[in-house]
C-alpha cells in the first residue's frame, strides 16, 4: 500500500483480488489529480457497494500494470500526448480484461478522448457534477451480476429503464419503417457519407428541407422554455440525416450540440443509439486521433422513408 489517511491521499491496496470469488463487490480504481475529488469518489463508489482498490494521480496511470479493477474511473480534463496514449492503453486493456471505463473530460478535450478510446465502448462524462457521476457509476454497476452488488435504490433503476425503453421504443419505429420488415443488418459506412443508393431505397431529402426542419424546432425555445422540448435522440437524427446528405462528418463534440440537451445526457444517448443500431462510430482513416457519428445505413433508410411521407406536403415544425 502506498499511503493511506483521510480525505484524498493517493492510496492503493495490491493487486484486485481475482480470487475474491463471484459474489464479492466488484473493485474499482480512481485515477484524478483533484484530492478532494478523489475522495468523493471514494466515498460514492463506497457507498455504492464497490470494494475501492486505489485512487492516485492521473500521470500513475500510465505506470500502473498491475491488473485492472472491475471498474476504473478516470478524470481527463485536459489532455496531451501522454495522457491521450495513457487512455489509450487503458482502453485496450479493459477491452480485454472485460473492465469497464467512466471517464471524465471537458468539451474541449472529447473529441480527443473519444477517439483514442474506440475499444471499451466507456461511459463518457462532460463536466459532470456529482450526480451525474453516480448514475454513471449505477449505469456500470447494473451489468453485473445482482448477486456481487447492493441494490440500486428504485430511482436509479427507474431512470435507467426509462432510458433503455425509450432507445428501444425508437429502434423499433425505425424498424418498422423499412419496409423488408425483420431486423436490418448494420453495414459498416461508406467512406463518403452520401443517401441510400441500393435498389429499391429511398433516397434522402434535399438539405435544405432537414436543415429548415431543424432551425423550426430550434425557434421553438425562443418562445418557450427549451427543455419542455428536449428530444435529443430525434435532434440527432435529424442533424446527422442531413450532415449525410451534404456528404459531411460530424463530430462528439457537434453532436451533443445538436442535442440541446447537456452534453452529458447527450453522449448518453449516443451510446444507447450506437447499441440500438441507430448510429454508427466512423474513424478518420487520414487521423487516427479523430472520429466521428454518423447514421446507421438502416437508421438512413427510415429517415428517407420518413421525409417521403411528409415532403408531399408542406414541412411543418416537428
Amino acid at each position: 500500500m502506498q499511503q493511506t489517511g483521510h480525505g484524498g491521499e493517493d492510496f492503493v491496496y495490491g493487486a484486485p483480488a481475482d480470487n475474491a470469488g463471484r459474489d464479492a463487490a466488484p473493485s474499482l480504481s480512481i485515477y484524478a489529480d483533484r484530492p478532494h475529488l478523489r475522495a468523493t469518489l471514494r466515498e460514492d463508489a463506497a457507498a455504492a457497494g464497490l470494494r475501492v482498490h486505489s485512487a492516485q494521480r492521473l500521470d500513475e496511470l500510465e505506470d500502473d500494470h498491475r491488473g485492472l479493477s472491475d471498474v476504473v474511473l478516470v478524470d481527463c480534463p485536459q489532455v496531451d500526448g501522454a495522457a491521450l496514449a495513457a487512455l489509450a492503453a487503458l482502453d485496450m486493456r479493459a477491452q480485454q480484461a472485460g473492465a469497464r471505463l467512466i471517464v471524465s473530460t471537458t468539451v474541449d478535450a472529447l473529441d480527443d478522448v473519444f477517439a483514442c478510446m474506440d475499444q471499451s465502448f466507456p461511459v463518457l462524462l462532460v463536466n459532470p457534477d456529482r450526480a451525474e457521476r453516480v448514475i454513471a457509476l449505477g449505469q456500470v454497476l447494473a451489468r453485473f451480476p445482482s448477486a456481487r452488488l447492493r441494490e440500486l435504490s428504485e430511482d436509479d433503476r427507474l431512470m435507467l429503464l426509462r432510458l433503455t425503453e425509450q432507445v428501444g421504443q425508437i429502434a423499433g419505429r425505425m424498424e418498422r419503417l423499412d419496409p423488408r420488415g425483420g431486423v436490418v443488418p448494420v453495414a459498416p459506412p461508406a467512406p463518403v457519407l452520401s443517401a441510400p443508393t441500393a435498389r429499391g431505397e429511398t433516397d434522402l431529402p434535399d438539405a435544405k428541407l432537414v436543415r429548415r426542419i431543424i432551425r423550426q424546432r430550434q425557434l421553438r425555445a425562443r418562445f418557450l422554455e427549451g427543455d419542455l422540448f428536449a428530444d435529443p435522440a430525434w435532434d440527432m437524427l435529424l442533424d446527422l440525416t442531413a450532415a449525410r446528405i451534404e456528404g459531411k462528418r460530424v463530430s462528439v463534440t457537434s453532436l451533443c450540440i445538436a442535442a440541446n440537451v447537456p452534453p452529458t445526457t447527450a453522449l448518453r444517448w449516443i451510446g444507447q443509439l450506437v447499441d440500438a443500431g441507430l448510429f454508427v462510430r466512423v474513424s478518420d482513416d487520414a487521423d487516427k486521433r479523430r472520429a466521428f457519428i454518423a447514421l446507421s445505413d438502416t437508421a438512413a433508410a427510415a429517415m428517407a422513408r420518413y421525409f417521403a411521407e411528409i415532403t408531399p406536403a408542406t414541412p411543418l415544425p416537428v
